[in-house]
């Protein structure tokens, strides 16, 4: 019996991705830099390059995010003008924030307890999903930057369930990344689910659940109790 669900938030809830590109458009432009595909494919390997050491203990939130910059720029900005052109970015992005059309349906729908865990920062996802309109769905908010550890750790997946108070085999796990999500979770006791609103190609392994969106995610969590 399915009792809880824990949530990621980046392009799970949060159209981060959406949000992200419309930021860097306008942020690009403004400080006199191209805001060619080019441009936005360079920002995203820096992204993914600094997220990764954040997942593997090697750098702080803080750290991760000047990462982010230096690999963009090709170059290591000292911290003042790195937190500078941060700072720039993420007021456009800030209003560029925006979750998916289909979250508060499907929250609404959904008759479990809910908490959320992210790889990143406490501050910036309780900031996020207030001004989202979305806190207030979820008992608990566990980020990397406390727990000390990060998805797909399995102690991160356990310690959502320990604050939830329940048994892995009694939570559900959604999230937008097959292996650091939903087969991570799978891995660490919980039932994993896969939230591919690209409808990828891409095989589901044994024990993993996909789903388009979330519109589907109630008819599958009540075939699973049931």
């Amino acid at each position: 019996m399915i009792e809880a669900v824990l949530w990621d938030v980046d392009d799970t809830l949060f159209d981060f991705s959406g949000s992200d590109r419309r930021a860097l458009s306008q942020h690009f432009q403004a400080e006199g830099l191209s805001a060619s595909a080019t441009s936005f494919e360079r920002w995203q390997r820096a992204t993914e390059a600094a997220y990764g050491r954040l997942a593997a203990g090697e750098l702080t939130y803080e750290e991760c995010q000047r990462q982010r910059v230096s690999g963009f720029l090709g170059r290591t900005p000292d911290d003042v003008e790195a937190e500078a052109w941060l700072r720039r970015y993420t007021a456009l992005f800030e209003h560029a924030w925006t979750a998916f059309p289909d979250v508060t349906a499907a929250l609404a729908a959904l008759p479990h307890r809910h908490g959320i865990l992210s790889n990143s920062s406490t501050a910036h996802q309780e900031r996020r999903l207030t001004a989202l309109g979305l806190r207030h769905h979820f008992e608990v908010l566990l980020c990397s930057d406390r727990l000390a550890r990060a998805k797909p750790d399995p102690s991160a997946f356990l310690a959502g369930c320990g604050s939830l108070g329940l048994p892995p085999e009694a939570v559900a796990y959604v999230g937008d990344q097959l292996d650091t999500d939903a087969v991570a979770a799978r891995d660490a006791g919980l039932v994993g689910i896969w939230l591919d609103r690209a409808r990828s190609t891409v095989p589901v392994p044994v024990g993993v659940h996909r789903i388009p969106s979330l519109a589907d995610l109630p008819r599958l969590l009540a075939s699973l109790s049931g």
